[in-house]
C-alpha cells in the first residue's frame, strides 16, 4: 500500500481519481501520509511555516539571525543552524544586498570641525553622540533627499527631514526635529561628514545655540561615519531598491513608515542585542531607574 501511494502521487495521478480507485477517502489518504512522517519531519514543516510567516510579516527583510530572535521572543527554542538550513531548503532569503554609493560634497572652503568621534561607535549614554548623513532617492518626479540624525547609543533615528533640494536648511530641520524629540546631555557631540551643508553657518549656529559640539569625519574616510551610512544602506536594501516611486510624496510616505514604524520600533539590530532601538531604550531606561 505504501509504495502504491508514493508511486501514484509522484507519477502525477490525480488524487481524487486515485482515492476512488483504491476506495479510500482523501482524509484517510492524508492521515496515512502523516503517519509515515517522522516527528522530526513534522516539526520541520511546522518550523518552516513559522519562518514563512515571520518572513512575510517583515516584508522579506529578515534573514536567519533575526528570524531566530523573533522565534526566541515567542518562547520557541529552535537552533539557529536549523532555521538557516530550513530557509535554504525552502529558498527563503533576506532581500539581496547592493553596494552603497556615498555622496558627500566636501569640495568647499568652509571651516571643518575636528574628528572627535574617531570611529568610537559604542556609547554608554543616551543623547551623548548623534551622527548624521544625507542620501538621495530617485522618483519619476526627480530626486528626493533625506537627512537623518541617529543616536549612537540606541541606533534610533531621532530626527529626519526630506526635501527635493539638498541644502543646509534640510539638515537644520532634521536637527530641529531631534531637539524637539530629545534632550541632549552636557558636552554632546554631533558627528557628520565634511559636506558643505554640515559646514554651513546655519548648522553651526544651531549647534552652538544648543551647546552641541560638532565633529566631522576625516577627509575621504567614509568609515568615520559608518553607522549613519550603514543605516542608509539598510534603508535602500530593505525598501528603496524594492520600489519604483512615481512621486516624491509616495517615497516620503514609505520612508516615514519605514523609519518610524518599522526601523525604530520593530527592526532587530545586531549592535544592540537584536532589540529594536525603542525596545533597547525602554529596557535600559528601566534598568537605570
Amino acid at each position: 500500500m505504501k509504495y502504491w501511494f508514493i508511486y501514484e502521487n509522484r507519477s502525477g495521478f490525480k488524487l481524487g481519481k486515485m482515492c476512488k480507485v483504491l476506495e479510500v477517502s482523501r482524509s484517510g489518504y492524508h492521515k496515512y501520509l502523516r503517519s509515515q512522517m517522522s516527528q522530526r519531519r513534522i516539526e520541520n514543516i511546522q518550523i518552516a511555516e513559522e519562518i514563512k510567516r515571520i518572513y512575510k510579516n517583515k516584508h522579506g527583510r529578515y534573514g536567519s539571525p533575526r528570524i531566530y530572535e523573533e522565534m526566541r521572543k515567542d518562547g520557541k527554542k529552535i537552533n539557529k543552524k536549523r532555521i538557516a538550513r530550513l530557509m535554504r531548503i525552502n529558498k527563503i532569503r533576506a532581500i539581496t544586498k547592493r553596494k552603497y554609493k556615498a555622496t558627500t560634497n566636501s569640495a568647499h572652503y568652509k571651516p571643518v570641525a575636528e574628528n572627535l568621534l574617531n570611529q568610537k561607535f559604542k556609547v554608554a549614554e543616551l543623547n551623548k553622540i548623534w551622527v548624521s548623513d544625507i542620501t538621495y532617492i530617485w522618483t519619476k518626479e526627480g530626486w528626493l533627499y533625506l537627512a537623518i540624525i541617529l543616536d549612537l547609543y540606541s541606533r534610533r533615528i531621532v530626527g529626519w527631514s526630506m526635501s527635493e533640494n539638498i541644502s543646509a536648511n534640510m539638515v537644520s530641520s532634521a536637527i530641529g526635529q531631534a531637539l524637539i524629540n530629545r534632550s541632549p546631555v552636557e558636552d554632546m557631540i554631533f558627528h557628520s561628514d565634511r559636506g558643505s551643508q554640515y559646514a554651513s553657518e546655519v548648522v553651526k549656529s544651531l549647534l552652538q545655540q544648543n551647546k552641541i559640539t560638532p565633529s566631522m569625519s576625516g577627509k575621504g574616510n567614509c568609515y568615520d561615519n559608518a553607522v549613519a551610512e550603514s543605516f542608509f544602506h539598510t534603508l535602500k536594501v530593505e525598501l528603496i531598491y524594492t520600489k519604483t516611486y512615481a512621486t516624491r510624496d509616495e517615497a516620503k510616505n514609505d520612508i516615514f513608515e519605514y523609519i518610524e514604524i518599522f526601523y525604530n520600533r520593530e527592526r532587530r539590530h545586531s549592535a544592540i542585542k537584536y532589540l529594536s532601538p525603542v525596545d533597547f531604550e525602554n529596557r535600559n531606561i528601566k534598568l537605570v531607574a
